[in-house]
C-alpha cells in the first residue's frame, strides 16, 4: 500500500462481513433495494484521518455492489459512514476507487 492509498485487493474476512451487516440498511435506502444476500467477498482499505474501506459485496445471483464506507477515528466515535455505492457490478469488475 502506497502512503495514503488503497492496499491491494484482499479476501474478506469477519470484521469486514460485520462492517457490511452494519451498512446494509444505509445501501438499501440508497438503492431503493431489499438485499436477501448481502456477503463481503473482497475490500480494499485506505488509512486517512480513520479508514476507508472499498468493498465488493455479493447481493445475489451474478450480481455484486462496490460499496466505500469511511470509519473514523475511536476519538471521533468510531462511527461507520456509507460514503459510496456503485451497483450492477460483476465478480471479475475491478474493485477501483470511485
Amino acid at each position: 500500500m502506497s502512503c495514503g492509498g488503497y492496499s491491494e485487493v484482499v479476501k474478506a474476512d469477519g470484521e469486514i462481513q460485520k462492517i457490511c451487516d452494519a451498512m446494509k440498511h444505509e445501501a438499501e435506502a440508497k438503492t431503493g433495494k431489499n438485499y436477501i444476500v448481502f456477503t463481503a467477498k473482497l475490500y480494499r482499505k485506505q488509512v486517512v484521518a480513520g479508514t476507508n474501506y472499498l468493498i465488493k459485496v455479493h447481493v445475489g445471483e451474478e450480481e455484486y455492489d462496490h460499496l466505500i464506507v469511511c470509519q473514523k477515528l475511536p476519538y471521533n466515535g468510531g462511527t461507520l459512514q456509507l460514503t459510496g455505492i456503485q451497483e450492477n457490478k460483476r465478480l471479475d469488475d475491478p474493485l477501483v476507487p470511485f
